[in-house]
């Protein structure tokens, strides 16, 4: 039996008395503590036009994070491929792996990250945006770094970063045992995907000169505190900042006391319960608990966990508690 490896995927969230620059700098302090802690890997998302997020540009973050930092892994969670040319990430992420060596994750997703408009502002041209051009763009993505191609990515050949494929369906759980890639998984948003994608991606993972067996991580949304109650106040604003998302109305993160103080109409609040489905939330006993079903569902052989709360020191304080009092008891 060992620990269950425990990693951290964040978002720079974007406070609403802040700004971005605060909220950069604050992703920046929550790496190195996360660090300290021992966890492994510290990631961030690609989002575009969303005012809440400020984590648009991963290689230019992660370049940061990494100089910050000394022995946790940084990357990707991830680089939305649709939204770049394949050579460009080769050459981006070679450059980390060449700065960083052994450091480097690349996690590459095939959905956007944003809306269509935003799509077609960052690509220039619908041509590659189809999800039936991903296959063939990670593979010349691969290519580059294995000098396999007629245009050298320098750096890229010989600074290959660790490469994961990520997804919220079946499609990129097939495609990544198709090629025998480490898998993350988006349990925080798609929950109900999370038993069948993983199903796949076990049944159709086939050994690679990067794999020899399937290494499947489960994205989660996990907030702990002192108590049950405070976890769910601290939660009050990640889950309004998702319905202000879906609603057409994006804003910066709300404070706790404007969550709390938010008038849910009934549909509203039938919304963001269910997407309290899957997530971790409450004190470390509950905590615990949610992570240990999880586990045992999973069968993961790794967690990472995103906390988007709006004060940094609680937001670091829930993976100090996760890390102290939970990460224990999750074995495999």
């Amino acid at each position: 039996m060992r620990e269950l490896p425990l990693s951290v995927l964040d978002v720079a969230p974007v406070a609403v008395n802040g700004s971005t620059g605060e909220a950069l700098r604050h992703t920046t302090e929550l790496a190195r503590r996360v660090e300290a802690l021992g966890y492994r890997r510290f990631w961030v998302a690609e989002h575009h036009n969303m005012p809440a997020i400020a984590s648009s540009s991963p290689a230019v973050l992660l370049a940061h994070l990494a100089a910050a930092t000394s022995t946790i892994r940084v990357g990707s969670g991830g680089v939305m491929l649709p939204n770049h040319a394949p050579l460009v990430v080769a050459e981006q992420f070679g450059t980390l792996e060449a700065l960083h060596p052994g450091r480097i994750d690349l996690g590459i997703g095939r959905a956007p990250g944003t809306d269509q408009y935003t799509a077609l502002a960052l690509r220039r041209t619908m041509e590659g945006l189809s999800a039936e051009n991903f296959p063939q763009e990670l593979q010349d993505l691969i290519a580059y770094f294995e000098g396999e191609t007629r245009i050298l990515a320098s750096p890229g050949k010989g600074s290959k970063p660790d490469v994961w494929l990520l997804g919220s369906s079946g499609f990129s759980a097939q495609l990544a045992g198709l090629l025998g890639l480490p898998f993350a998984f988006a349990h925080h948003f798609s929950a109900q995907n999370t038993l069948p994608a993983l199903g796949l991606y076990r049944q159709h993972f086939r050994p690679s000169q990067w794999l020899a067996e399937p290494y499947a991580m489960v994205a989660v949304s996990a907030i702990a505190a002192e108590t049950d109650e405070e976890a769910e106040f601290l939660s009050g604003p990640s889950a309004l900042s998702f319905l202000r998302l879906r609603s057409g109305r994006p804003e910066p993160l709300a404070t706790p006391e404007e969550a709390a103080a938010y008038a849910y109409s009934d549909r509203e609040r039938e919304f963001v319960l269910s997407r309290r489905e899957g997530q971790a939330l409450g004190s470390p006993a509950t905590v615990r608990q949610q992570l240990t079903d999880l586990l045992a569902a999973t069968q993961a052989d790794e967690f990472m966990l995103t906390c988007m709360v709006y004060d940094l020191e609680a937001r670091a304080r829930s993976f100090e508690l996760i890390r102290k009092e939970v990460a224990p008891a999750l074995t495999k």
